[in-house]
């Protein structure tokens, strides 16, 4: 096998007008490949990455208001496809009124019912727990000019008994969220928080924070909405047809989802459509090289046969120079493919974000190229190494 490698380097080499053709078809064929894959990977996989990333294209928002109780939450909550679900109040009945020592604003929050895994959260904010932190919104921190680890001053007003009352609260900031979490004025709160507000507007009395008023609920509590989560994107069709299945609407954008995934797929069979076709079409015409190269090099490969070597090493002689050609093919398709891809990019950079290139390959996607070019090369070879185990010693002799 080291002498067959060596001659069958030395001859490839020898001839390196022939093998360099073999190398630039090759890098003909290969490289537009790889720019067409990297601009569908740059392109698409950058779209799916940010509805993957962005936890909003995972929610599930119902339409109008219901009846939810303990019992249909915790049924929802075993769901494989769910990961954050949490009942919501009435709409009317979670807002609060904030103001800090820092501002002279006083602003009219949204509170939002949270807990641990809440997905429009990142993980270096805390979450809120008890009946006396909170989390603000990135509007309306900047409105009341406080960070974490302030306080604010929440408050609450009704008219109960024909008497105007206000009840005050001391919140501590436990974290701030960033805009696209939450875009208006809001404060994530624990959902005992949002229930404690609820009670006293509606006239009834929460003895945990001192608040007078009527006896509180008795009965279960009902929830006229929730806040749901998908694991991922490609569970927010299923959970929503389970829930469209079972009387409730809801609202998702599973059709943006739709829209990306069925792009994705459908440049994938292009693509695919593609590469079939032009690696056929090299393998075939490598191959027919390589058979014509054995016959133009008949009488040299039944010498090597006359003086001891075997069939099995002489197939391996069209083999090993069809495997160089796919190494140096990929090589030079490879350094193709890079500067293009720098030249796409740049031209590009106004309009892309500089960590979602347009035109990008990972490493993974050349040592994939690399695997099929050997293998297509190899492939190939089989059609010379047919035609050399077909030699016999006595061909060389005829033509001496």
């Amino acid at each position: 096998m080291r002498n067959i490698f060596k001659l069958a380097l030395t001859d490839y080499f020898y001839e390196w007008q022939m093998s360099s053709c073999f190398v630039l078809a090759l890098a003909a064929v290969l490289a537009p490949m790889m720019i067409l894959f990297a601009l569908k990977f740059g392109i698409i996989g950058s779209m799916v990455e940010q509805l993957i990333e962005d936890p909003r294209n995972r929610e599930i928002k119902p339409v109008g208001s219901g009846h939810y109780n303990s019992e249909w939450f915790n049924s929802v909550r075993e769901k494989p496809e769910v990961a954050f679900i949490i009942p919501r109040t009435r709409s009317l009945a979670a807002t609060m009124q904030l103001k800090s020592n820092a501002s002279t604003r006083i602003i009219p929050a949204e509170l939002i019912p949270t807990a641990e895994k809440e997905p429009l959260f990142y993980k270096d904010i805390s979450i809120p727990t008890g009946l006396h932190q909170i989390v603000l919104s990135e509007s309306a921190a900047h409105k009341l000019k406080v960070a974490v680890g302030d306080q604010v001053d929440g408050s609450l007003n009704r008219r109960h008994d024909n008497q105007k009352e206000r009840v005050h609260i001391k919140l501590t900031v436990v974290g701030i969220t960033h805009l696209a979490a939450f875009a208006r004025d809001g404060a994530f709160v624990p959902l005992d928080l949002i229930i404690a507000t609820e009670d006293f507007l509606d006239g009834r009395a929460v003895p945990a924070l001192g608040w007078q008023g009527d006896l509180p609920l008795e009965s279960e509590r009902s929830f006229p909405g929730f806040r749901l989560y998908a694991n991922t994107i490609d569970d927010v069709a299923a959970l929503r047809d389970g829930l469209v299945a079972s009387g409730i609407e809801a609202r998702t954008r599973a059709a943006d989802i739709d829209i990306v995934q069925t792009m994705e797929k459908r440049l994938n069979a292009v693509f695919w459509f593609v590469a079939v076709i032009g690696l056929t079409g090299f393998s075939f015409s490598l191959g027919a090289n390589l058979w014509a190269n054995v016959d133009r090099k008949k009488k040299e490969l039944s010498v090597l046969r006359l003086v001891g070597f075997r069939t099995s090493d002489i197939i391996w002689f069209p083999v090993l120079q069809a495997l160089l050609t796919g190494i140096l093919g990929w090589a030079l398709a490879s350094l193709i493919y890079l500067a293009v891809e720098t030249s796409i990019n740049r031209m590009l950079i106004t309009q892309v974000d500089e960590d979602n290139p347009v035109c990008r390959l990972l490493p993974l996607h050349f040592e994939v190229a690399l695997i099929f070019t050997v293998g297509a090369a190899v492939l190939a070879a089989a059609l010379g190494g047919y035609r050399a185990a077909k030699i016999q010693p006595s061909d060389g002799l005829r033509e001496i």
